[in-house]
Parts: C-alpha cells; structure tokens; sequence
C-alpha cells in the first residue's frame, strides 16, 4: 500500500497529541483551564432553542446506538463476506471503543464539569467516550465507503456529511455540559491514531484474505 506511511505518520502524530494532553490533564490540568473556558463558553452560548437538537443529536454516539449500528452493518457486511471488514469494523468499535476507552478513563480520573448537565453521565471525562466512538464507527465507515460507493461525487458528499456529523457530537458533548472541550479533543485524537494507524494494516489483511479465497 503506498499511503501506508502517510496513514500511519498521521496517526502516530495523533497519538502524541493524545499523549501529550492525558500528561497535562494527568499532572498539569490548570494548563488546560484558559482553553476549555473558552471554547466551552462559545459553544454554550445562550442558544436555548438548541437544547433540543443536542440532546437529540449527542444520541447518535450512545453506547446502545453504536453497539445497534455496528451489529447491523457487521451482519450486513458479513453477509456479503467482507470478512476482513467485520473484524476490524467490531475490534474497532467493541474492543477499542467500548473497553479500552472506559479504561483509559480511569488512568486520568478526571472528573466532569461543574456545569448544568443536559443528559446523565456517571463515568469519568477524559478522554470523551462519545467522541472516540464517533470517529471509531463513523470514521470506519468513511474509510470503508469507496468500496461500496464507486461514484466518486457522491462518496466524497457521504465522507463529507459522516465528518461534519463526527465534529457536532464532539460539539455536542460540550453543549450539554458533560465534557471539557479537551476531552473531545483527546477523544478525537485517539480515535483517529487507531483508526489511521490499523487502517493499512487492515487492507493488508483483506488482500490476503481474499486472495486465498480466490485460490480456494
């Protein structure tokens, strides 16, 4: 693959920004008090109008809708015999997503802000739940859809609307209190260093895969 080093330099840069936030929220979090202020404060203007739509929208990134989605579309995907897309679809979203963030939660043990919370939450903030599984399901889907999707037009407007729908729950999370604006960056930053960062080895794995079928 000829972009591999590109997707995995990407993603490696990501993992250093991921790092080097967890290390400040860690020992440091008065460094980040001047940035989450801010934009926490141009996101929460007074837009009461909009409560309704990010309740609604920050929805989309629950557990139970991403655990729905991603059953759907790995038995959609296992019934075509994309295999190789099952597996690193589910490692992505169940494994990553759903355990190792929770995890990674309690390293940091941060606590959420001390504002008025327009949805329920219990676990700790950094990094966001939400925004890693966000990119993790919707971010795989983006990379997955050239495949499905040989209009080139029409592709790029659904990659376009999945990464702008990405960035409103991650402004979502903000919105309604639940999360510092450094923890949906953290979020973001670590979903994307594993998803660049599997992304070729995955097209390894289904060249392979498919290859020895054919030969079957």
């Amino acid at each position: 693959m000829k972009n591999k080093l590109y997707y995995q330099f990407a993603g490696s840069c990501f993992l250093v920004v991921f790092m080097f936030l967890g290390y400040v929220v860690r020992f440091y979090p008065g460094w980040l008090k001047s940035f989450d202020q801010t934009i926490t404060s141009i996101v929460r203007m007074p837009y009461p109008s909009a409560n309704p739509f990010f309740i609604w929208y920050t929805k989309f990134a629950d557990p139970l809708t991403i655990g729905i989605l991603t059953l759907t579309i790995a038995f959609i995907l296992f019934r075509g015999s994309y295999y190789a897309e099952v597996l690193w679809l589910l490692i992505n979203t169940a494994l990553i997503a759903g355990v190792a963030n929770p995890l990674i939660k309690l390293v940091f043990m941060r606590t959420r802000p001390t504002l008025h919370h327009l949805v329920t939450e219990h676990s700790y903030s950094f990094p966001s739940g939400h925004s890693t599984g966000s990119v993790l399901l919707y971010g795989t889907i983006i990379l997955l859809l050239p495949q499905f999707i040989k209009q080139k037009n029409l592709c790029l407007f659904l990659q376009i609307i999945l990464g702008v729908g990405i960035f409103l729950i991650g402004i979502s999370r903000i919105y309604v209190g639940v999360h510092f604006p450094s923890d949906v960056l953290g979020g973001f930053c670590f979903g994307l260093a594993w998803l660049l960062m599997t992304y070729p080895i995955y097209l390894e794995k289904r060249f392979v895969w498919r290859f020895k079928n054919k030969q079957q």
